[in-house]
């Protein structure tokens, strides 16, 4: 029998989620893997939050030292959230012989190159599963199982609370305003909701994401972010009447003409998997020249389906004694021979609020054509609620065209038209 020993540095909801398995689970790691896994040390700053999840006072460090001198931890899992001190624990830790287990997505995001470097001169183990998607295993995926493929692409949602906020949206025609409110009132959003609403969080996600996919360093600055905050409840509607339901999506892919990776919302077809993918689950879709399509699914977020990819990586790493690092080049930034493409390729949801007489359709038309965008479907008439007085909302649904023909073309819409463009709104089809 294999003696483990684990310290968590952080006992909130996530870390709190790894510990509940672990005391819970210890009689089936030792049947199920030959491993005693026990928590020798946890850093706390409310020890009464220590105490009611029954942990000894005596396991209760009062400064990372005291984890780091400690001899029978073997495993950090860092659940601090946050860079500092999160980073310089983590660094600390590495410093001292232990491998660390982390499911912290800005730390790892912006400061991976240096932890692993402080990994790989220590030879200890970095591990962050419980990084990306809460419970879903797509960390794991990507390293080990789709490693005989080239990944062409990868759409996911990866934000429960952004999900959560879109489906109660969608579901009971309530306002962005009203769900998000509701959402904070539930515990699903923070009081200051700005790192999930305006797509930091899934872009860190797919920064760590895509630089797996695609086997070079995606730096966070390099991704195309947007957040939800403008969609509106017009939207949603003309999207259901068009048989589209709206996402905010995390999107990569490797082509000829180079890399491109985005967060934004979008609409897609109610036929895509993603579409029934409502709630705070969460879901990645990945394409793979040799294994073509794979669709990974479950819960985003939470205590114990996060606590499960964490403990997942604490055996991973108890049972593979030779570490692994990143299968790429793991620096600060992109490797300079990486070209991104800023210019996307998608087809376009127009929401336009226009005079409503003849011709105005036509001048809008007539508009869109002058920078190369061609129109599949028009929809006329109020989207919700009945239009201004005088005013008639149009929505346009283009073929594919590019970002900055489309950019261009609501500029000159907007400066030469009696029109507005209230909307616009990728769609992927």
């Amino acid at each position: 029998m294999k003696k483990v020993g684990v310290a968590i540095l952080g006992l909130g909801v996530v870390g709190g989620g790894a510990y509940s398995i672990l005391s819970s689970h210890r009689d089936f790691y030792m049947k199920a893997h030959g491993l005693d896994i026990t928590v020798e040390a946890v850093l706390e700053l409310k020890r009464e939050r220590a105490l009611s999840l029954g942990i000894e006072e005596r396991k209760i460090a009062s400064s990372i030292e005291e984890i780091c001198s400690n001899p029978e931890v073997d495993i950090v899992i860092e659940s601090m959230g946050g860079v500092e001190p999160a980073r310089s624990f983590s660094l600390a830790v590495m410093s001292a012989g232990k491998s660390v287990v982390t499911s912290n997505k800005e730390l790892y995001c912006k400061y991976g190159y240096e932890l692993e470097k402080a990994a790989k001169h220590n030879h200890v183990g970095l591990f962050y599963e419980a990084t990306c998607a809460g419970g879903v295993p797509v960390v794991r995926a990507l390293l080990d199982n789709l490693e005989g493929n080239r990944i062409t692409s990868f759409i996911g949602i990866i934000n429960g609370t952004t999900n959560y906020i879109l489906t109660k949206m969608t579901n009971e025609g309530k306002s962005y305003k009203e769900v998000l409110a509701e959402a904070q009132r539930l515990g699903y959003a923070e009081a200051d909701p700005e790192t999930d609403v305006e797509g930091y969080d899934a872009a860190y996600k797919l920064s760590i994401l895509s630089s797996l996919c695609f086997h070079t360093k995606i730096p966070f600055a390099d991704i195309h972010r947007e957040g939800i905050t403008k969609i509106s409840s017009a939207d949603i509607l003309c999207g259901k009447r068009l048989g589209y339901v709206i996402k905010l999506l995390a999107i990569g892919k490797d082509g000829e003409k180079g890399i491109e990776v985005r967060v934004h919302p979008a609409f897609i077809r109610t036929a895509h998997p993603l579409a029934s993918v409502g709630d705070s689950y969460n879901a990645v879709y990945i394409t793979g020249d040799s294994v073509e399509d794979v669709m990974l699914y479950g819960r985003g977020a939470g205590a114990l389906p996060t606590g499960s990819a964490i403990v997942g990586d604490v055996i991973y790493c108890a049972t593979h004694p030779q570490h692994r690092y990143s299968p790429f080049e793991n620096t600060e930034n992109a490797s300079p021979a990486t070209k991104f493409v800023t210019n996307f390729e998608s087809a376009y949801y127009l929401r336009l609020v226009a005079e409503d007489r003849a011709g105005e359709l036509s001048k809008i038309t007539a508009i869109l054509g002058k920078y190369g965008i061609s129109v599949a479907q028009v929809i006329q008439g109020p989207a919700a609620g009945g239009a201004q007085a005088g005013k008639a909302d149009l929505v346009v649904i283009t073929h594919v065209t590019r970002e900055e023909n489309v950019n261009k073309a609501v500029s000159a819409i907007n400066r030469d038209l009696q029109t507005e463009v209230a909307s616009v709104i990728r769609v992927v089809e």
